[in-house]
């Protein structure tokens, strides 16, 4: 399992519920997955309180051709601040691979900070809550298994509203995978 070293922490930081989406398409799915999520946790920094189910799910977006995805949701208590946190997901998709060369492409793995507390950044390279995500069922369907009662800061709905407020959720399917 590779090993990343925390970004610093400035001065004393309480406890944070986050939520993370995980995603990927590319190589082992499930072992990006699985290797992705022994790396996040690292007590007393970052540690995972909750998983979602796995789930496969056709690609949304970016170019055609794409397989199709494997998905989850971690709910994580964090004493990182949220920028730090973005930081350090997005090293961990270093380590897995991850390529940006192709907006919404194939991607071995790929961490999105979806939720940090009830907070709302928006600045150039962080945006919280995440600002698609009431809009797609690949990360809906796996944040209702860990928040389905979570309150979106800014739309005041429930994970569940906004999930049963889609068009759709056909191409999401649940696996009996554990991981």
């Amino acid at each position: 399992m590779p090993v990343l070293k925390y970004p610093p922490m400035n001065g004393n930081h309480k406890p944070v519920t986050a939520f993370l989406a995980l995603g990927s398409n590319l190589g082992n799915r499930i072992a990006n997955l699985r290797g992705a999520k022994q790396t996040l946790h690292c007590p007393p920094e970052l540690c995972i309180v909750n998983a979602s189910a796995l789930y496969e799910t056709d690609p949304v977006g970016g170019p055609d051709g794409q397989p199709p995805y494997l998905n989850a949701v971690l709910e994580v208590q964090t004493l990182l601040p949220a920028a730090r946190l973005l930081e350090f997901c997005l090293a961990v998709e270093q380590l897995y691979g991850r390529c940006r060369q192709v907006r919404w492409g194939a991607r071995s793995l790929d961490i999105d900070l979806l939720f940090y507390a009830d907070n709302v950044h928006r600045q150039k390279d962080l945006i919280v809550p995440h600002p698609r995500l009431h809009q797609r069922a690949f990360v809906l369907t796996p944040l209702l298994d860990v928040a389905p009662d979570l309150i979106h800061p800014l739309l005041q709905r429930t994970v569940r509203e906004m999930l049963t407020q889609l068009p759709s959720t056909a191409g999401v399917r649940r696996l009996p995978d554990l991981w």
